[in-house]
């Protein structure tokens, strides 16, 4: 089961960057019914894992669970979510932990270099802003602040709980009723929030972003403008996607990987929000071959803006879109966000034979046409690693 809030890094304030995440650490500390030990020893007892993550439009904690005890699951899932107390002295205890997790991002290159080019391409943007948030931001965050945000934004009408395994609908309706309207919190006649759909993007900038890391290895992130997830275009993205970077047997894989030998971690990737998206190309290589990957890559992607992609990629990248989506379906958390997300960022419930459908409706001028606009445009680039000076890759990306 998870219980979604419709509330993520986006919808914070440049003085609250880091709070959604930061308070999705602190509801695991304690309700007047529960301490923070009492909520991990109830779910772990019984077998099952309890966590939670947040993203940039939305968090989600979740538990799964023998189907015997998803009653005890749901109460102490509820519980969390409403009544958390948020103590001073927790606020305080888990801002180190939150500072922990943000050193350990910056330890990890292949982590960092992601939310170096969000920052570079949207800037103080809110999408450009990493969810841990900085040092700065959790360091001077008071319990006031982060106590208003979680009393403003986690109430019904930001919530979706969904559930996916061997139970019945109207038992589960039954038990969220029970579950969370404790103390009042249904009370009132809130209508649901609306599923978060368009916006207007945000400013793009292009240039180079460089992180001086001593590593062993170069990671650099190259991206372009993207679609947002409800472009209708986004299954044709898919199959481009594929071709391009999905897979051992992708472009950039061959190219980069296996003709060349020059790196080891090579993939392309889509990400979708409301407003807007990123399509991105990812390398770590050793930094004196950096330029020599850094023009190959353009220059795949710049043969593939030109002439679209054969029909064996075509075909393969539908194979591979349509496999991945019905064996995702074999695992219960997927079918369980797949639930969540239809009722938070998508206003719909495609059964899986009408997302093949759409799959399969990819043509060819389809992927080509999206292809020239889309990887035609200026990059930006994110570099993690040994360099002192980022003007040596703007040629790269001129």
């Amino acid at each position: 089961i998870g219980v979604w809030v419709g509330v993520g890094s986006v919808d914070e304030s440049p003085e609250q960057a880091g709070s959604t995440h930061y308070l999705e650490h602190l509801l695991f500390k304690g309700t007047s019914r529960r301490s923070a030990l009492d909520i991990s020893s109830a779910i772990e007892s019984v077998g099952g894992d309890i966590n939670a993550f947040t993203a940039k439009e939305y968090t989600c904690y979740y538990v799964r669970i023998l189907d015997n005890d998803l009653p005890l699951a749901m109460d102490v899932v509820a519980d969390m979510v409403t009544s958390s107390l948020v103590e001073p002295a927790e606020v305080d205890a888990e801002r180190n932990v939150v500072l922990e997790e943000i050193a350990m991002r910056d330890d990890d290159p292949a982590d960092a270099v992601h939310d170096l080019l969000a920052g570079q391409m949207w800037g103080d943007a809110p999408l450009g802003r990493s969810i841990l948030g900085s040092v700065e931001s959790i360091t001077g965050m008071a319990r006031d602040t982060v106590n208003d945000y979680y009393r403003q934004r986690y109430r019904p009408r930001n919530i979706v709980v969904a559930a996916a395994g061997n139970l019945e609908h109207d038992a589960v309706v039954k038990l969220v009723a029970e579950a969370f309207g404790v103390d009042g919190f249904l009370s009132g006649d809130d209508e649901p929030a609306a599923p978060r759909i368009g916006g207007i993007a945000p400013d793009v900038a292009t240039g180079v972003a460089l992180l001086q890391r001593p590593t062993e290895q170069a990671n650099l992130l190259l991206g372009m403008p993207g679609l947002n997830r409800n472009d209708p275009r986004r299954f044709a993205l898919g199959v481009l996607n594929a071709a391009l970077g999905g897979g051992m047997s992708s472009r950039l894989f061959q190219e980069i990987r296996e003709r060349r030998g020059l790196a080891y971690s090579v993939y392309s990737f889509a990400a979708q929000h409301a407003e807007t998206g990123m399509f991105g190309v990812y390398v770590g290589c050793q930094p004196k071959r950096a330029d020599e990957v850094l023009d190959l890559a353009r220059s795949v992607l710049a043969d593939v803006a030109s002439s679209g992609i054969t029909d064996d990629e075509l075909a393969s990248g539908k194979g591979q879109a349509r496999g991945n989506l019905v064996l995702g379906m074999e695992d219960t958390s997927a079918r369980m966000g797949r639930l969540a997300k239809a009722e938070l960022v998508y206003d719909e419930l495609p059964s899986i034979d009408e997302l093949l459908t759409r799959i399969d409706a990819v043509t060819m001028d389809d992927v080509r046409e999206l292809a020239s606009s889309l990887l035609s445009a200026p990059p930006a680039l994110a570099v993690v690693g040994p360099f002192d000076d980022a003007t040596r890759f703007e040629a790269a990306i001129g």
